[in-house]
């Protein structure tokens, strides 16, 4: 039976182990609310503490000796997924990637610790140390900011969780050969253990790379699609219009002569219905494709092109106004796009929960910035200290629609500023880009 004395040294280790484990989480997740996190820390400090007395219970076992590392390293990794989840607001598969995400660094830290003989207080230092320092060379890297693209994809992300797992069992692995390695061995062996974990890191980024290359290439297929279907609705305006014109002497005949016999009452009945049919047939369309026109960056263009198309399906109103061509915004283009994509998708999804469903857009570039505004009727109770969390949903838990993922997003950009608010059941989100040139 192990002694008080060991299993303080125990606890202690495995404090540290935690302590590194959470600066790692912060650099794979490219978290910038630091503090928002760290405040439900103390949570954390009752896996140590499980795991000695789950190291306790496994020493009273003797079948299971040999297998006490694996089975509480695993315990470990599960409570860590549990206080992620917690943390982060996630679901189980995105929390699970992460914290074996995290664990890889970690473990590799400990490996490249463990045998240089220095004192326990001073190993300890050391040990947190480097995971703050390397920690920092991943924010600086971006390393989280690939690892965070690949947690958002929903499609992958269980087989993204189970690669990263099998990595961070192989790093495990490694840690368990070193007590066994001779010491003129142990060279090779760092630098085995440091290839390992740069050659796991790159694998990630170059998974995240590929997607994003796949998505971006998706995106540019919707554009072409859409631009297909852009010049189909012009070409029927095109036609409707030389049918106007065909039928417009006609029309002004009919007119003249109601207004010859002092029909005034059946001439402006008849005037009505010619602007009403003219609306429906043609000014709508004329307005919406002035509207699309102004739209001067591909990738906006086609991305409202997709969500017109798709409100129109699903029989949502929509109004756009864009004032002035938009024709630049200063931030990353694919970053505006994500953000415009997911409040207008929560408008469309939030509007066809009334009666009558309805989204209003608004555009305005002007002086180097752009302005965006998007209105739709809310019915359901607002919760602003739940609605910015992962999953959160008025329709349920895990049915969140983006909003986490879009505070994200502007966190990197200072220049951008957004406003929420709701008032006489209508809910507003405005963002704005200031230019920074």
């Amino acid at each position: 039976m192990p002694s008080l004395s060991d299993l303080f040294i125990g606890f202690l280790d495995s404090l540290t182990g935690h302590l590194a484990l959470t600066v790692y989480l912060l650099a794979v997740t490219d978290e910038r609310a630091v503090w928002r996190r760290l405040i439900k820390l103390p949570f954390l400090f009752l896996s140590p503490l499980i795991y000695i007395l789950l190291s306790v219970g496994l020493y009273t076992i003797p079948e299971l000796l040999m297998f006490q590392y694996y089975i509480s390293s695993f315990s470990i990794l599960v409570m860590c997924t549990l206080w992620v989840r917690w943390t982060w607001q996630w679901g189980f598969w995105q929390a699970f990637a992460a914290t074996c995400m995290a664990a890889i660094f970690q473990v590799a830290d400990a490996i490249l610790s463990m045998k240089v003989p220095l004192p326990f207080a001073t190993a300890i230092l050391v040990h947190l140390g480097i995971s703050i320092a390397v920690s920092l060379l991943l924010y600086k890297l971006r390393f989280g900011r690939w690892f965070r693209l690949l947690l958002d994809n929903k499609s992958t992300l269980w087989r993204i969780a189970l690669l990263v797992f099998a990595l961070e069992a192989t790093m495990e692995m490694l840690l368990r050969l070193a007590f066994g390695i001779q010491t003129h061995f142990l060279m090779f062996y760092y630098l085995l253990v440091l290839a390992m974990v740069v050659l796991m890191a790159v694998l990630i980024v170059y998974l995240a790379q590929r997607l994003d290359i796949a998505q971006k290439m998706q995106v540019q297929q919707d554009i072409i699609a859409q631009q297909r279907l852009y010049e189909q609705d012009l070409e029927m305006i095109r036609r409707e219009v030389r049918t106007f014109r065909h039928d417009y002497k006609n029309l002004l005949a009919g007119l003249s002569q109601q207004a010859g016999e002092g029909e005034l009452e059946g001439l402006r009945h008849t005037l009505s219905e010619l602007d009403a049919g003219f609306d429906l047939r043609i000014g709508n369309k004329i307005q919406t494709s002035n509207q699309i026109g102004n739209l001067q960056v591909p990738e906006v263009r086609g991305l409202f092109l997709s969500k017109l198309t798709v409100m129109q399906e699903r029989g949502v109103e929509c109004h756009l106004e864009v004032l002035y061509p938009v024709v630049a915004v200063d931030m990353d283009i694919w970053d505006f796009v994500r953000c415009l994509g997911i409040l207008v998708d929560n408008a469309m999804e939030a509007a066809l929960d009334t009666e009558q469903p309805w989204v209003e857009i608004i555009l305005l570039a002007q002086g180097g910035q752009v302005f965006f505004r998007v209105a739709n009727p809310y019915t359901n109770t607002i919760e602003p200290g739940k609605m910015w969390d992962n999953g959160w949903s008025t329709k349920g838990l895990g049915r969140g629609l983006g909003l986490s993922s879009y505070q994200h997003i502007l966190e990197s950009y200072s220049n951008v500023f957004t406003c929420t608010s709701w008032e006489n059941s209508v809910f507003v989100q405005e963002m704005t880009v200031e230019g920074r040139s």
